[in-house]
């Protein structure tokens, strides 16, 4: 897709859109997902979704990667005690997905195995089924955590578990 099409793709996706898709109750699902999972392993999963970028953004080539790169070090994630931090991120104008994991991951979890996480939401969210899809999601990405962090649970909750809109 050239930067024209793009843009106009970011340009007409709204927030409203994002927030029937991503409804209260779909919130509540995904981040009693998060809850539940966390509480099989000792990682921290963040779930951000993002409507769309700004124009600038757009022309200058910002990516979908590059923004959660961002989101990743805005929020914090990366600043977990055992640097086992993990962020979700959807962005809706580009129909993508993308995984951030922080150092800790290094050499233990492969990309394409984050990228199988992120085929499974992408293909739950172009048939519509944005709960499904972020909760297979998170499912898929606390079984990585869970194999490479076990424990139980009792780590201590340092992010948050609520799913951020943006």
């Amino acid at each position: 897709m050239n930067r024209l099409q793009r843009l106009l793709r970011h340009l007409i996706e709204t927030r409203f859109a994002t927030r029937r898709r991503f409804t209260p109750a779909v919130l509540d699902a995904i981040e009693a997902a998060v809850r539940n999972a966390e509480s099989r392993h000792c990682g921290e999963l963040r779930f951000v979704v993002e409507t769309d970028l700004d124009a600038w953004s757009i022309l200058a080539g910002k990516s979908s990667r590059r923004r959660a790169l961002e989101v990743f070090a805005s929020l914090g994630i990366w600043d977990t005690d055992r640097n086992n931090g993990v962020l979700v991120y959807v962005l809706c104008a580009d129909h993508a997905v993308e995984i951030v994991a922080d150092r800790g991951f290094n050499d233990l979890v492969t990309t394409a195995e984050w990228a199988a996480v992120c085929r499974t939401m992408e293909t739950e969210f172009r048939e519509g089924r944005w709960q499904q899809g972020a909760i297979a999601g998170t499912a898929a990405a606390a079984a990585l955590l869970a194999r490479h962090f076990p424990g139980n649970g009792r780590h201590g909750n340092e992010l948050p578990d609520r799913p951020l809109l943006l």
